[in-house]
C-alpha cells in the first residue's frame, strides 16, 4: 500500500500521519547505504577501468616491441644486402682499375 502525506497508518503506530513516520533522520542511514553502495560500485568500476587500461597498455607495449624487433631485423637484412653489394662494387672497381692500368701501360 502506497502512503502519502494525507493518509494515516493504522496498527502499532496509532494515528500518526505517515509523513511523520518517514522523517529525514530515518532516511539518512538508507541514503548513506545507497551512497556507500554507489561509492563502492564507482570504486569497482574505476578499478575495472584501470585494469582494462593496463591490459590494453600491456598489449600495445607487446605489439610495439614486436614491431621494433621486426624493424631491426629488416634493417639488419638491408645492411647485409648493402654490404654484399658494396663488396661486389669494390671488386668490380678493382677489376676495372686493373684493366685501365694495363691499357695505359
Amino acid at each position: 500500500m502506497a502512503v502519502t502525506g494525507d493518509e494515516t497508518e493504522t496498527g502499532t503506530s496509532g494515528d500518526m500521519p505517515a509523513c511523520q513516520l518517514h522523517n529525514a533522520s530515518s532516511s539518512l542511514p538508507q541514503e548513506e547505504a545507497e551512497t556507500s553502495t554507489h561509492s563502492s560500485l564507482k570504486h569497482a568500476e574505476t578499478i575495472e577501468k584501470r585494469e582494462l587500461r593496463l591490459m590494453k597498455n600491456r598489449e600495445a607495449a607487446r605489439e610495439c616491441r614486436r614491431k621494433k624487433k621486426e624493424y631491426v631485423r629488416c634493417l639488419e637484412n638491408r645492411v647485409a644486402v648493402l654490404e654484399n653489394q658494396n663488396k661486389t662494387l669494390i671488386e668490380e672497381l678493382r677489376a676495372l682499375k686493373d684493366i685501365y692500368r694495363h691499357k695505359v701501360e
